[in-house]
């Protein structure tokens, strides 16, 4: 007989000499044991789900199409481009197809920031590989639209959904707070 089996014995010895009472007792703590388990599971579940559901629901476009919207201008020349006027809090994902590999950061101006990454102004792991040929894509999820109260928690379980710390370019796994 395995070690479980000589450990379920035991246990159904022990269970077996209990009162009613004390048996009711032993079943609640082990539902409750039970639930207490499983409401954080869920509770990741459904939120990796709702970060993939924000971030399906957004344009993706590569660094080169990032360029020209940032640059365009409201209205011709001499104008404020739209990236100054028209830049938002949130996040953004950056996905090197390359390697397979995210990196997950936020913003209050997310148009700003993204625009440093691939002009040498950001994580430099992530400039380098743009800047030797890796297929990159960019996703960005405003804050306002997310359903998330601030922008550490929309990064942080971004960063998880994405496993952007463990596999992936993040060095920590979002600002706490």
């Amino acid at each position: 007989m395995d070690m479980l089996g000589k450990v379920i014995n035991i246990y159904r010895d022990i269970y077996n000499k209990l009162s009613i009472e004390n048996k009711a007792i032993v079943w609640f703590i082990g539902i409750l044991m039970l639930v207490l388990l499983i409401i954080p599971i869920v509770r990741t579940i459904v939120i990796k789900s709702k970060i993939k559901r924000l971030a399906n629901n957004v344009l993706e476009i590569n660094p080169e199409e990032f360029f020209k919207i940032r640059n365009a201008s409201n209205g011709g020349r001499g104008r404020k481009h739209i990236s100054t006027s028209e830049d938002f809090s949130g996040v953004y994902i950056l996905y090197n197809h390359t390697k397979n590999m995210y990196y997950v950061g936020q913003s209050v101006k997310v148009l700003r920031r993204v625009n440093a990454h691939f002009t040498g102004h950001g994580n430099g792991d992530v400039y380098a590989d743009y800047k030797y040929g890796n297929n990159f894509t960019i996703k960005m999820i405003e804050l306002q639209k997310s359903g998330f109260k601030t922008l550490n928690e929309l990064e942080r379980h971004t960063i998880k959904t994405y496993n952007a710390f463990s596999q992936g370019y993040n060095k920590n796994r979002g600002n706490k707070g």
